[in-house]
C-alpha cells in the first residue's frame, strides 16, 4: 500500500516531460528547423536555378533541395553547414589559433566582461546618488534616460576615433561602448530596488533611530538585491552586444564583430552565421551564470524562490 502510495506521488517521465519544458522546447527547436531548411530552399533557388540555365543543367526537386542544402556562398545556409563549420573553428581549431571561434569569442567576451563590470559599478553609484540626492534625480535621471536614445552604431565609432587620439586602442573603447549600453539597465533596476521598501517599513526602521546609514545598508540595500540582479541579467546581454558592435568600426582582426566583418567582407555567409551562432551561445552563458550568481547570493540573504 505504501508502495501503491509512493508511485503515486511520483509522476512518471512522460507526464514530467509533457507537463514540463522539455516537450515544449523541443517542439520549438524542431519548428525553427523546418522553416529554416524551408527557407534555405526558398531563398537560395533563384540563384540555383539562374546557374542551371546559364550552365544547361537538367534539374528536378530532389537535385533542386540538395543544393540548396550544400552551397558553398548561400543566401541562407541550411543549419547542418552551420553545424559543421561551428565542429570545424570550434573544436578542430587550437584555441590560440586566429581561425579558432574559441579564440575570437574570448577576445569579445574580454571586453563584454569588462565594460559589464564597469556599467555595473557606474549604475549602482548612479542609482544611490539619484535615490538619496533630490538633485540628481531631477537633473540627472532626464539625461540618463536621453542617452539611450542615440543609436550606439552612430556613436560607436566617434568614441573610439575620440580615444583614439587619445591614445587608448583595442580593449578599452570596446569596453566603454559596452559600459554605455549596460549602465542603463542597472541604473533603472537599482533605483526602483532601493525606493522598493514601503512607507510601514521605513517608519518602523525610524521608529528604532535608525541612521540613514544604516536605512540603507539594512533595508535598502537588502530590498534592492533581486531587482540588481534581474537587471544585471539584461545588462550582461547588453554588454556582449556593444562589445561586437565595438569590434565593427575599427576594422578589427580578432572577436566575433571581426569575424562577422571578414565574412561579410568576402560573402561568407557560413562563416557570419557560425559567429551569430557562437555569440548567442555565448550570451547565454554569460545570463546564465549570472542567474547562478543571483540563486547562491539570494539563498544566502534568505530568500526563498
Amino acid at each position: 500500500m505504501m508502495t501503491d502510495t509512493v508511485m503515486m506521488s511520483k509522476p512518471g517521465l512522460i507526464y514530467r516531460l509533457y507537463h514540463g519544458k522539455t516537450i515544449p522546447i523541443l517542439t520549438v527547436l524542431l519548428s525553427l528547423l523546418v522553416i529554416w531548411y524551408g527557407g534555405a530552399i526558398y531563398l537560395n533557388y533563384d540563384i540555383l536555378t539562374s546557374n542551371y540555365e546559364r550552365n544547361d543543367v537538367s534539374w528536378d526537386a530532389e537535385k533542386l533541395v540538395a543544393d540548396a542544402w550544400s552551397m558553398k556562398r548561400p543566401i541562407l545556409p541550411a543549419p547542418h553547414q552551420i553545424a559543421t563549420e561551428i565542429n570545424k573553428t570550434v573544436f578542430q581549431k587550437k584555441i590560440t589559433s586566429k581561425r579558432s571561434l574559441v579564440y575570437h569569442a574570448w577576445i569579445t567576451t574580454s571586453a563584454t566582461l569588462v565594460g559589464f563590470g564597469f556599467g555595473s559599478l557606474l549604475g549602482i553609484l548612479l542609482a544611490v546618488g539619484i535615490v538619496h540626492v533630490q538633485t540628481l534625480d531631477r537633473s540627472l535621471m532626464p539625461w540618463v534616460i536621453a542617452s539611450q536614445t542615440i543609436p550606439i552604431l552612430a556613436i560607436a565609432p566617434m568614441i573610439i576615433v575620440v580615444l583614439g587620439n587619445v591614445g587608448l586602442t583595442g580593449l578599452i573603447p570596446k569596453s566603454i561602448i559596452s559600459m554605455y549600453l549596460c549602465f542603463f539597465p542597472i541604473t533603472i533596476g537599482m533605483v526602483k530596488g532601493l525606493r522598493s521598501p514601503d512607507v510601514l517599513q521605513m517608519d518602523l526602521m525610524q521608529t528604532y533611530s535608525a541612521t540613514k546609514s544604516q536605512i540603507f545598508w539594512k533595508l535598502r540595500v537588502p530590498a534592492s538585491v533581486p531587482f540588481l540582479f534581474t537587471s544585471l541579467k539584461v545588462a550582461v546581454a547588453i554588454s556582449l552586444v556593444g562589445a561586437i558592435v565595438g569590434e565593427l568600426p575599427t576594422g578589427a582582426v580578432a572577436g566575433i564583430g571581426a569575424r562577422l566583418l571578414s565574412g561579410s567582407y568576402y560573402g561568407q555567409t557560413i562563416q557570419i552565421w557560425s559567429a551569430l551562432i557562437v555569440a548567442s551561445i555565448l550570451g547565454m552563458v554569460l545570463v546564465y551564470l549570472v542567474t547562478m550568481t543571483e540563486k547562491f547570493v539570494m539563498g544566502r540573504m534568505g530568500y526563498r524562490s
